[in-house]
């Protein structure tokens, strides 16, 4: 349909060009995500929320630019301007995208076409939508649902009739989303709006939503218990009540067996845990046994780290000036990294590579975590936590199996429908890479879903601030002065738990190959573990690179040896702590991000590395630098990284 606004002049026409615009905003961007000075700010899952849907905000300040007011857009007739409006309100706006804005569809008979564009995601625990409207002349209308998925959602009702007049008041009419919860699935809503206000002139207004229905679990009935005493039950009269003393010998007997047995249990049970403990503890200490510090994180902020660190990078060699006092420095915390060892072992893969997945099947794959396999009907999935091209990660909810009213948060990696078997066996082979090792900063898998039928699931356990690397970002929207913000000690205390993991990998000859951020979780308690690399190529594309061999590999994190001769060790896991060393105290940067991915062998054999972070102490960036070393024998041991990061966070605590 067209606008066409009648009885205003040319004049009045050009200042229209300029005026209209589809989105209000209440209060300024900065304000909106909580990074003005005194605001609230976002909790936490807004934060992430914000993150999943950000591409919406970025196309709504981009339709807020755009005018739509302009003589030529098309609308609704202003033969006899029945000045309509449809919108959504500040509440509703906040509700779904987390802004304090008025979305309009309609204004003043002006359609904009970029608002209703937009497929709107709506939030897990929300089931109904609102829309304001009102016209100030008689317009008809006519209201209509589609679903894509009616095996998820039924067409949803409202509370309107389908059919009337448009009314001349503002008004609010809600629609009432109902899932069935069969399935789990992405429904598509069209909420179709057919507007007329002649015989001639009608426009029809689709809003499209975009909504997750998840399978309810049903709990198995509790069987009643009747206490009516009128229930006929049979009477047995009690002969020799009293026992005699042969009987209470025995008794006693009995009992005292099992008090004995149940104490040497509780004493077992106690060693166990306390050789677990002591297992764990001389795979986190430094040979001299220095760790103090490490139980809690600092709550002190010394001192902020800036989030704009220049991205390029300076040779580290001795012939740069300057380069020398910050090896020297390095040489010096590690006496003993240079010392050449004649062994040579055979290690373990952690993370499998694309080319062997030629010898695994997927019943293979199943085969292995059978064992681990639980019931789908366990799982209940919440909100999608990050999204890939074929993979999906979910806040999900694990019930307990004997006690149903029990559940516990897990982390739920999936692949999508289209995901091919090669893609669905990777996810599997990967993620019980780190079965059967038991560590504070490990974060193996606990069950996975592998019925015939349903899209395989993999269970982690939960961490309420998730992925390292997303929060290290979060963490740039702090100002200096915000007492949430994170300060260098808190980031050496992560550095340190990533170190004392990757020790006990390598005290196992096991190698991660893919060690980074993005590979790491952390929780409300500043305790990071280290994750598999399972759908990491799909989640962080921007991560891997693929030099012309079919496979991406993580290049910006790979050691030279690695880059050139897939050679691969525990060695090269320091030169990958070193980079992931330097995301930290840069808030989540890509590393090397000028440099071409095949550019990167000869970049690293020149002897050019990353420069040294805004506000990184001279003595964590030798720490740094000395896991660049070109040779592998020259870069520190895990554990010499463990006692060094301990001193220096130590001397932080030191100051004020």
């Amino acid at each position: 349909m067209k606008a066409e606004i009648a009885g205003r002049g040319k004049k009045k026409e050009e200042t229209m060009k300029g005026k209209c615009c589809a989105v209000t905003w209440r209060r300024s961007f900065r304000n909106a995500i909580g990074g003005g000075s005194g605001s609230r700010g976002w909790p936490e899952s807004e934060l992430f929320r914000w993150r999943r849907e950000g591409f919406l905000v970025l196309l709504l300040l981009e339709a807020a630019a755009v005018c739509l007011a302009n003589p030529s857009a098309p609308g609704i007739s202003s033969n006899n301007r029945p000045s309509v409006n449809v919108y959504m309100s500040e509440e509703e706006v906040k509700k779904l995208l987390g802004l304090d804005a008025e979305l309009y569809y309609v204004r003043d008979d002006v359609i904009n076409h970029y608002a209703l564009s937009f497929v709107l995601p709506v939030p897990s625990e929300t089931n109904s939508l609102h829309f304001t409207w009102h016209s100030k002349s008689k317009v008809d209308y006519k209201l209509g649902f589609q679903v894509d998925n009616p095996s998820a959602m039924s067409l949803p009702q409202c509370n309107i009739s389908a059919q009337g007049e448009v009314p001349r008041t503002l008004s609010v009419f809600r629609v009432d989303l109902l899932c069935s919860g069969k399935v789990d699935a992405e429904v598509i809503l069209t909420v179709q709006l057919n507007l007329t206000f002649n015989t001639n002139n009608f426009t029809v207004l689709n809003f499209k939503r975009r909504k997750m229905c998840y399978q309810r679990v049903e709990q198995e009935p509790k069987i009643p218990q009747y206490s009516n005493k009128s229930i006929n039950r049979p009477v047995y009269e009690s002969v020799n009540a009293t026992p005699t003393t042969s009987a209470r010998v025995f008794y006693i007997s009995v009992g005292v067996c099992c008090a004995v047995i149940f104490l040497v249990a509780i004493i077992l049970a106690v060693l166990h845990l306390h050789s677990m403990k002591r297992v764990e503890l001389d795979d986190s200490v430094s040979e001299s046994g220095s760790s103090q510090g490490l139980s809690q994180p600092s709550t002190q902020t010394t001192q902020y780290l800036r989030a704009d660190t220049p991205n390029n990078a300076t040779p580290v060699t001795n012939n740069h000036p300057g380069s020398a006092p910050i090896l020297q420095l390095a040489a010096a915390s590690f006496p003993n990294s240079g010392a050449p060892s004649h062994e040579t072992k055979s290690y373990p893969s952690l993370r499998i590579e694309k080319n062997d997945l030629k010898s695994v099947t997927l019943q293979e794959a199943k085969a292995k975590v059978k064992d681990i396999a639980i019931s789908r009907e366990r799982v209940t999935l919440r909100d999608v936590l990050q999204e890939g091209t074929f993979g999906r990660i979910f806040h999900g909810v694990l019930l307990d199996e004997k006690d149903p009213s029990k559940e516990k948060q897990v982390f739920v990696k999936t692949v999508k429908d289209h995901a091919s078997e090669v893609q669905v066996t990777m996810m599997l082979t990967e993620s019980c890479k780190l079965r059967g090792l038991h560590h504070r900063n490990l974060l193996p898998i606990s069950q996975v879903c592998t019925e015939e039928g349903e899209k395989p699931m993999v269970l982690l356990p939960y961490m309420n601030w998730g992925n390292l690397k997303l929060f290290l970002r979060q963490c740039k929207l702090a100002e200096a002065n915000n007492p949430q913000a994170i300060s260098q000690q808190d980031l050496v205390h992560m550095a340190i738990q990533i170190a004392c993991g990757m020790s006990y990998l390598a005290r196992r000859e096991v190698i991660h190959k893919d060690l980074a951020a993005r590979n790491c979780v952390i929780d409300d308690g500043m305790q990071v573990k280290i994750t598999d690399n399972a759908l990491s190529r799909d989640l962080f594309p921007m991560d891997y690179h693929c030099l012309g061999d079919n496979e991406n590999r993580p290049v910006r994190w790979m050691a030279l040896e690695s880059l050139v001769n897939n050679d691969f060790s525990s060695a090269s896991d320091v030169w990958a702590f070193g980079v992931s060393l330097w995301e930290l105290m840069t808030l989540g940067q890509t590393p090397y991000v000028d440099i071409d991915p095949f550019e990167m062998a000869a970049y690293l054999k020149d002897g050019y590395r990353i420069a040294q972070p805004i506000n990184c102490p001279d003595e964590l960036f030798a720490v740094m630098a000395c896991c660049w070393a070109l040779d592998p024998e020259d870069r520190p041991k895990f554990q010499q990284l463990v006692q060094c990061l301990t001193e220096f966070h130590a001397a932080l605590g030191a100051y004020v």
